[in-house]
C-alpha cells in the first residue's frame, strides 16, 4: 500500500490544469439546455403553453390531451439538443437523486422504428418503490410506486437525457421523497402569507419562499483519495494525524484559487449555465483545499432542485479534472468542516421582499409583521428545526467552534433588538393618536436607517437576520435543502395563520383598527419569543448554561434530536398544514434513524479494516526493522548494547503498546456492534451513538500515534499534509 501512496503522490505532482474551452458568454449559455418559458413558447401550441403556465402559477391540472401536446413539444425540443433518452428525475429518501433512463424509441409495423414520447410517459411513471427507503409504508414485495411530473420545476437535458423533475409517491398515496412535502409546505406558506399581505396590499395574490444556498466542499486529487479506503468508503478520514500547518495562518480563505481548481470551477460553472443553475460566487474557504460556490436567489423549490442537480454535476465534472469532491461535513479532523447556509426570505408576486424594510411606515409595519412572526415560529419549533438538520455527518460539525451550536437561537442585531424592546411597551388595546404617531415615525419609521448599519452577521448563530433575509447556518453540506426548507416554511405558514386569526379577532371583537390590532399581537409575540433571541457568542459552555436556563433544547446527537420530529406537537403541525400525515412523519423518522445507524456501522467496520489491514501490519513491519537493528547492535557491542539501542527499544515498546490498544479497542467495538445489531429503531441508533461510536476516537488516537512513529516510507495511507496541500 505504501507503493500506492507514493505512486499517487508522483501522479498528482505531474497533474496539469485541464483546458476548458469557453462556449460563449454566460448570458448566452444560461438556460440553453432547459425547457424554460422561451423554449415552451417556441415549441408549444398556445393552448399547451397556457395550460403549463396556469399549472405553474395557480396549480391547475393539465388535461390529458394537452399533456400529449406538451410531451410531443418537449420531445422535439430534447431531440434538438441531441437527447436520446428521458427520465423522471426525483429525490427519494436516500438523500441523493434517482433516475431510470428510457429511450425515445418505439418499434412500428414493417420492422421500422420511431422516436415517441406521450403525455402518459410525461405525467406519470411507475418505478420500483420497494428498493427505496420507505419506513414501513410499503412491504418489500409491494413494488409499485409512482413518479409524477412537477411542472413548477422545468425539465432539462443533461448529457443525452431529458430529465423531468417529479415527485415520488407510494401506491397508497404517501410521499416517498423530499420534494412532495416541500411543495405542500410552500403552498401552505403561500396561502398564509398572502392572507396576511392583504392587510398591507390588496394586489398581492401569491407569496413565494426564496432560497439562496451556499455550497461548501473539499477537492482532493483522485489518486490521493484512492489511497485512503476510509475516504472512499465513508466520505471522511477516520484516521490521520493533523499536519503541523493547518488553517491557523488564515492564508487560504479568499486566497488565490489554484489553477487546477479554477479550471474545475470554470468547467462546472459552464455546465451550470447550460442547466439554468445561476451560480455567481466562487472562492477559497477557510480550510486548505476547501471551497465554496453560491448562486443567485431562486424560488425555493427550484433552488432545492438546482442544489441537488449541482451536487451530481460536481461529482461528474470533478472526475474530468482528476478530483474527488467531498461533501461530508467533516472529512478532516482538526480543520473546519463544510456547511450549506440556507438564505431564506418571502417575496410577493408584486416584487416585494417581505423581509426587507420599505420607505413608508406602513411598509415597515409589514416588514415587522413577517420579521416578528418568523422569530416566533422559530421559538415555538426550535427543536424541530434542529431535527431537520440532524445527520451522522453533521453531528461532527455542529458545536465544533467552526459552525453554529446545536442550540437553535435567532440573531437580529442590537439595533433591531432595541426596536423590538420598544415595541414591547405598546399600550394594550387602542392606541392614542400620539402613540400611533410616535410608533410610526420614531420606531417603525427608522428601520431602514438602522439596517444600513446593521447588516453584519453573527457567524455563531444558527439563524441570523442579515438585512433582508434570514440565514439558516446549521444545514450540513451533504444535506438536501428540502428537509430544513420543508420545516421552516411549514412553521412560518402555521405562525402566520395564527397571527391572522388573532388580528382579525381583535378587529372584530375589540373594535380595534387594523394597525392597532397588528401592534397588539406583535407586542405579545415579541414578549413570548424573547428567549430565542441571542446576540452573543454561540460557542462555548457559557451559552450552553444560559440556553439551559432559558429552556432551549440542546440536542447534540442525531438520535436525540430526531425525537422532535415525531412529537405530538410536530405531527399535529404537519397534519394541520397538510404537509405530511402521521404515517409519513413516522416513516421518515424511522428512515433517518436507520440511516444514522448504518452510517456509524459502516464507519465502524471500515475503521477496523483499515486499522487491522493497513496500520497494524505497517507498524509491525517497522517494529521488525527496529528489532533487527537492535540485534545488530547487540552483536557489535555485546552486553553494553542497550546504551546504543535505547531509542530503538523505547520505540519497540511504544509500538507494542499502541498495537495492543488498537486490537483491544477493535475487539470491544465489534462486540458492542454485535449487541447493538439485535435492536431496532431508536434503541439501535442510541447504542450506535453512545456505545459504538465512542471507540472511534480511542482507536484513532493510537493509530495516529503510530503514524508519527513509523517510517514515512512505509506508511500506506496518504497523509493529511498531502491530501490538504497538494493541488
Amino acid at each position: 500500500m505504501s507503493t500506492l501512496r507514493f505512486s499517487a503522490l508522483k501522479e498528482t505532482l505531474h497533474r496539469k490544469p485541464v483546458f476548458i474551452e469557453q462556449k460563449g458568454r454566460r448570458s448566452e449559455l444560461f438556460g440553453k439546455n432547459v425547457f424554460n418559458e422561451q423554449a415552451m413558447r417556441q415549441y408549444m401550441t398556445k393552448d399547451a403553453y397556457k395550460s403549463v403556465m396556469n399549472a405553474i402559477e395557480f396549480g391547475t391540472k393539465i388535461d390529458r390531451k394537452i399533456a400529449d401536446q406538451i410531451a410531443v413539444s418537449m420531445k422535439d425540443w430534447a431531440l434538438s439538443k441531441n437527447a436520446t433518452h428521458y427520465t423522471h428525475w426525483f429525490q427519494p429518501l436516500t438523500g441523493a437523486t434517482a433516475e431510470k433512463h428510457d429511450a425515445f424509441f418505439e418499434t412500428i409495423e414493417g420492422g421500422g422504428a420511431m422516436e415517441r414520447f406521450d403525455g402518459g410517459q410525461l405525467v406519470q411513471q411507475e418505478p420500483d418503490a420497494s428498493s427505496f427507503p420507505h419506513g414501513g409504508i410499503r412491504n418489500t414485495f409491494e413494488a409499485r410506486g409512482y413518479t409524477a411530473w412537477d411542472p413548477t420545476s422545468p425539465a432539462f437535458v443533461y448529457g443525452t437525457t431529458l430529465c423531468i423533475p417529479t415527485v415520488f409517491v407510494a401506491y397508497t398515496g404517501e410521499s416517498l421523497d423530499n420534494k412532495a412535502p416541500l411543495l405542500k409546505a410552500l403552498q401552505a406558506v403561500d396561502t398564509s402569507a398572502t392572507a396576511v399581505c392583504k392587510y398591507f396590499d390588496k394586489n398581492v395574490s401569491k407569496v413565494s419562499a426564496t432560497l439562496g444556498w451556499e455550497q461548501e466542499y473539499f477537492l482532493i486529487d483522485t489518486a490521493l483519495a484512492a489511497a485512503r479506503p476510509d475516504l472512499m468508503m465513508t466520505g471522511r478520514t477516520l484516521l490521520g494525524h493533523s499536519p503541523a500547518k493547518g488553517q491557523q495562518l488564515d492564508d487560504h480563505y479568499f486566497g488565490s484559487i489554484p489553477d487546477r481548481v479554477l479550471s474545475f470551477m470554470r468547467d462546472l460553472e459552464q455546465e451550470c449555465m447550460l442547466l439554468g443553475v445561476p451560480v455567481k460566487t466562487r472562492h477559497n474557504e477557510v480550510a486548505p483545499n476547501q471551497f465554496e460556490l453560491a448562486p443567485i436567489f431562486e424560488e425555493a423549490n427550484l433552488a432545492v432542485d438546482h442544489n441537488s442537480l449541482l451536487m451530481d454535476v460536481m461529482e461528474k465534472v470533478s472526475q474530468r479534472h482528476q478530483f474527488k469532491v467531498l461533501f461530508h461535513e467533516k472529512p478532516f479532523e482538526g480543520i473546519n468542516g463544510s456547511g450549506k447556509h440556507n438564505n431564506w426570505s418571502l417575496e410577493t408576486n408584486t416584487g416585494v421582499n417581505l423581509l426587507s424594510p420599505g420607505k413608508t411606515p406602513m411598509k415597515n409595519l409589514q416588514f415587522l409583521t413577517f420579521f416578528v412572526n418568523t422569530i416566533k415560529a422559530v421559538h415555538d419549533y426550535e427543536a424541530l428545526i434542529r431535527a431537520s438538520m440532524a445527520s451522522a455527518s453533521n453531528d461532527h460539525r455542529l458545536g465544533a467552534n467552526e459552525a453554529p451550536p446545536a442550540i437553535i437561537s435567532v440573531f437580529i442585531g442590537s439595533q433591531l433588538s432595541e426596536v423590538l424592546d420598544e415595541l414591547e411597551n405598546v399600550t394594550k388595546g387602542k392606541l392614542s393618536p400620539q402613540e400611533k404617531t410616535d410608533l410610526k415615525l420614531n420606531i417603525v419609521g427608522k428601520i431602514p436607517e438602522i439596517l444600513l448599519d446593521n447588516t453584519d452577521r453573527n457567524r455563531t448563530s444558527p439563524f441570523a437576520f442579515t438585512g433582508n433575509k434570514f440565514e439558516l447556518r446549521a444545514v450540513g453540506s451533504w444535506a438536501n435543502c428540502a428537509g430544513p426548507m420543508t420545516v421552516l416554511n411549514t412553521i412560518i405558514a402555521k405562525q402566520l395563520k395564527e397571527f391572522k386569526i388573532e388580528v382579525d379577532t381583535l378587529i372584530e371583537a375589540k373594535s380595534l383598527k387594523k394597525d392597532e390590532a397588528i401592534f397588539n399581537v406583535l407586542r405579545e409575540y415579541i414578549k413570548a419569543s424573547k428567549k430565542i433571541r441571542f446576540e452573543g457568542d454561540g460557542y462555548g459552555i457559557k451559552w450552553e448554561k444560559e440556553a439551559e436556563k432559558r429552556g432551549l433544547s440542546n440536542h447534540k446527537t442525531t438520535p436525540e434530536a430526531l425525537k422532535a420530529k415525531v412529537s405530538e406537537k410536530s405531527i399535529s403541525l404537519f397534519e394541520e398544514m397538510n404537509v405530511m400525515n402521521k404515517i409519513e412523519v413516522v416513516a421518515r423518522h424511522e428512515i433517518e434513524l436507520e440511516e444514522y445507524s448504518k452510517r456509524i456501522q459502516i464507519e465502524s467496520r471500515v475503521l477496523a479494516d483499515v486499522a487491522r489491514n493497513h496500520v497494524i501490519p505497517t507498524a509491525i513491519q517497522y517494529q521488525n526493522t527496529l528489532i533487527e537493528n537492535v540485534k545488530g547492535l547487540k552483536e557489535i557491542f555485546g552486553n553494553g548494547f542497550e546504551q546504543y539501542a535505547k531509542e530503538q527499544l523505547d520505540l519497540i515498546k511504544k509500538i507494542s503498546g499502541h498495537l495492543a490498544e488498537i486490537n483491544s479497542k477493535i475487539e470491544k467495538m465489534t462486540e458492542e456492534r454485535k449487541k447493538t445489531n439485535k435492536f431496532f429503531g431508536q434503541k439501535n441508533a442510541d447504542n450506535y451513538c453512545n456505545k459504538v461510536k465512542p471507540f472511534f476516537d480511542e482507536i484513532r488516537y493510537h493509530c495516529d500515534k503510530l503514524e508519527l512513529l513509523v517510517d514515512d516510507n512505509l506508511w500506506p495511507l496518504t497523509k493529511y499534509r498531502e491530501l490538504l496541500f497538494i493541488r
